[in-house]
């Protein structure tokens, strides 16, 4: 097994952090490998084994909380390699809480998971106003616009942020994805989503299928 396949299967696993980070030691000091190499056969797959297992549900919500911890750790190792080099992106994607709902963890879950399967993320926070949604799509062109909201008292909000896409002009250059406990399938269809995600690993598969990735 060499050593980008053992990162893999580290990741996958679940392994102690420090043992994760000192294999991608071992692995950058070599030398043979590029950080997008690193990145392609080593993170991202090790984090599809992840989502694997949680689907299958071997894996919970603390599982998929530490696997996103870790990566966020090797791609600070990274960081530093990537700088020499361009990374192909898969998309951009555009994300937030809807306005009244602070909740993030559903959130930050799908962000980490997104930008280890190489998806540049820009998150705009918690409280975020429907107006403040429409203005970065206009603004940066993300392919997607991931909503989320954990309170049912939320809801009217996710239909307004859709809404005021409608009224700004930009619904048609975006794909709307919905998450969080509030949001069933149904509910994305009345209000006009592309789609509606129950946990961050849909969320990211939904994306993928989308772009094509």
């Amino acid at each position: 097994m060499d050593l980008l396949e053992e990162l893999a299967n580290s990741i996958g696993e679940l392994d102690p952090a420090e043992k994760v980070k000192k294999l991608l030691s071992s692995i950058l000091s070599q030398g043979s490998s590029t950080a997008s190499e690193i990145t392609e056969k080593g993170i991202r797959r090790g984090m599809e084994r992840v989502g694997e297992k949680y689907e299958a549900g071997e894996y919970f919500l603390a599982e998929l909380l530490y696997a996103g911890s870790l990566v966020t750790e090797l791609s600070q190792i990274l960081a530093p390699v990537m700088k020499n080099e361009q990374l192909e992106s898969k998309g951009v994607i555009a994300l937030g809480t809807v306005k009244g709902d602070i909740h993030d963890i559903g959130k930050n879950i799908f962000k980490m998971l997104a930008q280890s399967a190489g998806f540049e993320v820009t998150d705009l926070g918690v409280d975020v106003e429907p107006s403040i949604f429409a203005d970065e799509v206009r603004k940066s062109s993300p392919q997607v616009l991931a909503l989320s909201a954990l309170l049912t008292t939320s809801l009217a909000e996710m239909k307004n942020t859709v809404d005021n896409l409608l009224v700004a002009e930009v619904r048609s250059k975006v794909m709307v994805l919905l998450g969080g406990n509030a949001v069933t399938k149904k509910f994305g269809e009345e209000i006009g989503a592309d789609g509606a995600a129950l946990d961050a690993v849909e969320g990211l598969e939904r994306c993928r299928s989308w772009l094509h990735n």
